[in-house]
């Protein structure tokens, strides 16, 4: 039987850390019978600690709950455009965002204008802490106490950094606190360095004393220190482009954060236990993927017969709706040359270059595996992703696929990569680059390994080629006109390539916030922001109704010019809407329909504020919380 490691947690231990009351400060001790009576035996620990795992380690999500999907999060970035007018960032400080529910920290991941500051897993945290110093002397060996600290010590690190991400400055608990430790309790906010270099000593254990193996699917050192190169790349790049700004800007701080970020992911580079060995049609479509690549650090299975299904993969089946990838992203697409579609020699400097016929040919084989590289009408710019799903799904019918419960509604059963090796390689070779050392060796491990994924069967019958390697020295100020200028053409490329490698998963507004590249958010500033790919309607097809994959199912792309409020951009800007009768003229990038620009957004958005009725509970104590900084006068 498959080992069920998100959901198959004992009640039992979800009680002993779990919170009673809606107040986040006013709890009562969790000091329960349950409690004293547990503690006992080193599967006591293990049982404890799987409480964690089901908000932490969530994969897709479950039933409805897709909190790391292309339809959740993802539709929040410059990547994305949605029909109508475009999600906005926070405007207005909240009522309260202090919660002790233990399910709202699964989407504050990719939630970034509402999250929940939850407090309660730290608490859950601090008891595990506590409880194996003061009642498992004689219980646990050294090493068993060592490791199951370690353990504790990690998920307390991802709590706070995913509370430092959203709020920046934020109280830190060093121990679990009774009802009466007011001051502690009602303490203000800690500076964010403070916190993450707390975060840095914690991890430093994490790294010294978790056990390398502890089991198929279960937290181990690898694991850990995959996910601390995540949370250290972030801060110490965040520290490093907001230096002046309302939130870091702590230059050493920055370089000791970066130089960690390294340190952790050379952990699980130096293993020698990780490879790029599969097509991304295998990571991310297999039923089963345990044991199937090296590449996934951790899996989270989905079993049928157990009910423990999602639905991310109906959302990649063509037919169900979504918001779509954008001209900018198709823009920032690397061709098989290993060139910008700029300067490649694969492109002819022609608008057509950026149709999805020619980009499915020419562009890195990781697009075709990501994208359908026809238009799909169910998106709204009419690209459509298909990460999510196997590749059986796309040679169905429409009718045929309707008749699999595993492409359809909320009964998809393929396994979620937790976290994978690809991503490890990536912030690595960022935090090199960051750190100024970076040599063609660093390239070819990174990068260039990367470039090398296996092609499936489908990439090959199309005459799909691997990118061509990256080589450094070709990497000048020249190499893509359309490079940031404040931006290292080295480092510009390395984004460019995470870009692509991880679209639709959980890290591209988290990339935006730690670069202070919001401003890429800005639709009026970057119209390409609001468009999709160029297409010819008179000439053109589109996959009719959203079939995949089956020829007698395409239709004229014409069909489309149904609505009359149809409308694309000329190169030169120009937009024509069709009028019934101008078909000849429907031509240039698509628009989705009544597209209108996300309304204005500032510096105080890299972080979020605290609510109202936050603050004046403090008061009512007689204690302050400060709000964000950027938010006092909102």
């Amino acid at each position: 039987m498959k080992n069920k490691l998100l959901l198959a947690i004992c009640s039992l231990a979800l009680c002993i850390g779990a919170s009673s009351c809606d107040d986040l400060l006013d709890r009562p001790q969790k000091n329960t019978p349950d409690d004293n009576a547990f503690w006992k035996t080193e599967s006591d620990v293990r049982l404890y600690s799987h409480g964690f795992y089901r908000n932490y380690f969530i994969g897709y999500g479950v039933g409805w709950s897709a909190s790391y999907s292309p339809f959740r999060g993802y539709g929040f970035s410059d990547d994305v455009a949605s029909t109508g007018t475009q999600s906005n960032f926070s405007s207005t400080v909240p009522t309260s965002v202090m919660s002790t529910s233990e399910t709202a920290v699964g989407t504050y991941d990719t939630q970034f204008s509402c999250p929940s500051m939850v407090f309660s897993w730290i608490r859950k945290a601090n008891i595990m802490i506590d409880r194996i110093n003061t009642r498992m002397d004689g219980v646990l060996t050294t090493e068993a106490k060592n490791h199951w600290l370690a353990v504790a010590k990690f998920f307390k690190c991802f709590s706070y950094c995913r509370l430092v991400q959203h709020y920046g400055d934020v109280p830190y608990f060093e121990k679990e606190l009774g009802t009466t430790d007011l001051d502690e309790l009602y303490k203000d906010r800690d500076s964010r360095v403070y916190v993450m270099d707390k975060v840095m000593e914690m991890s430093k254990d994490v790294l010294a004393n978790m056990r390398t193996n502890d089991g198929t699917n279960i937290l181990n050192r690898y694991v850990a220190a995959a996910f601390i190169s995540r949370w250290f790349l972030f801060e110490g790049t965040f520290q490093k482009y907001h230096n002046g700004q309302l939130q870091g800007g702590d230059l050493e701080a920055a370089k000791r954060y970066l130089d960690f970020a390294r340190q952790a992911a050379e952990v699980v580079i130096n293993s020698g236990a990780y490879d790029i060995d599969q097509p991304l049609s295998v990571i991310f479509g297999s039923q089963d993927l345990t044991g199937k690549s090296k590449e996934p650090l951790m899996v989270h299975q989905f079993l049928d017969a157990e009910a423990v299904r999602h639905c991310v993969a109906s959302y990649s089946n063509s037919t169900e709706s979504q918001s779509g990838l954008n001209l900018a992203f198709l823009k920032s697409v690397i061709r098989q040359d290993g060139k910008p579609y700029t300067t490649s020699s694969l492109c002819s400097g022609d608008p057509s270059d950026l149709s999805l016929e020619k980009m499915g040919a020419t562009c890195d084989p990781r697009f075709e595996a990501s994208i359908a590289d026809v238009p799909v009408k169910s998106s709204s710019t009419l690209v459509y992703q298909h990460k999510f799903i196997d590749r059986k799904a796309w040679e169905l019918s429409d009718k045929d696929r309707g008749q699999e419960p595993i492409y359809q509604s909320v009964t998809n059963t393929n396994d979620a990569p937790v976290i994978r090796y690809a991503e490890v390689l990536l912030n690595w070779i960022e935090a090199k680059a960051e750190l100024g050392n970076i040599t063609q060796d660093d390239i070819d491990k990174s990068i260039n390994k990367l470039r090398a994924r296996p092609l499936d069967a489908t990439a090959i019958a199309k005459g799909l080629k691997n990118t061509e390697p990256m080589k450094l020295a070709d990497i000048n100020a020249s190499f893509d006109p359309e490079r940031d200028a404040d931006v290292d053409p080295v480092i510009w490329e390395i984004r460019r390539e995470r870009r692509l490698e991880m679209v639709f998963e959980h890290s591209r507004i988290l990339d935006l916030r730690r670069w202070h590249k919001l401003d890429y958010m800005d639709n009026k500033k970057h119209p390409d922001t609001m468009c999709g790919p160029w297409v010819d309607f008179a000439n053109g097809v589109v996959k009719g109704e959203g079939a995949a994959g089956a020829a007698d199912a395409n239709a004229a792309l014409s069909t489309i010019l149904k609505a009359e409020s149809t409308t694309v951009m000329k190169a030169d800007g120009t937009l024509v809407v069709y009028d019934g009768k101008n078909d000849a003229d429907m031509v240039g990038f698509y628009r989705p329909t009544n597209i209108k620009p996300r309304n204005d957004f500032y510096e105080r958005n890299y972080v979020s504020p605290v609510g109202s009725q936050d603050i004046s509970k403090y008061l009512d104590k007689g204690y302050k919380l400060t709000q964000t900084k950027g938010w006092e006068n909102i």
